[in-house]
């Protein structure tokens, strides 16, 4: 099977040159999968709360998984510093995620998807984060659609995307 190598256009180094010399605080989204080993998500976690102590904004999405752990961190740092967006009525996510998401101060609810499929709703969702930020960081399998497909919108936008992939 042969590797596909995406070689940085000149405009990609430029943006990834600014991102690394910009000293103020930026707006990160950081989405991914539900589906993430303990260790992944310990890590996640971290990085969130790292993020925010630097007084990064950070923005995801109301899940289990990758957007949990994200939700943790930045609880942790600055709850002040977190916006979670979620794809639907508070009422339709996991109960397991209710009471989490309850605490957040920055919560904005989405209940005119309800009607829509989860899948539907998340894309959504996703582009709405996507619009709020400078940068996007994801977690992902090679067959994450959805969020993969986010991350190509958020290259269209222009926006710095970092994909780490579990698999």
């Amino acid at each position: 099977m042969t590797q596909v190598v995406n070689i940085p256009t000149l405009d990609t180094l430029a943006q990834e040159l600014a991102a690394i010399q910009q000293t103020g605080s930026k707006r990160i989204a950081l989405l991914g999968s539900r589906h993430v080993p303990i260790t992944h998500q310990q890590l996640i976690e971290m990085m969130s709360y790292a993020l925010v102590l630097g007084g990064n904004r950070l923005m995801t999405s109301g899940s289990a998984g990758t957007n949990s752990a994200a939700i943790k961190g930045a609880m942790r740092a600055d709850p002040n510093l977190l916006t979670v967006i979620l794809p639907q009525s508070l009422e339709r996510q996991p109960r397991e995620s209710q009471e989490q998401l309850q605490q957040v101060i920055h919560l904005v609810e989405n209940p005119e998807h309800d009607s829509l499929s989860l899948g539907e709703a998340s894309a959504l969702c996703n582009r709405e984060i996507i619009s709020r930020c400078q940068q996007l960081i994801c977690f992902a399998f090679h067959e994450s659609d959805t969020l993969l497909q986010t991350c190509q919108e958020a290259e269209d936008q222009r926006k710095l995307v970092t994909l780490f992939y579990f698999d």
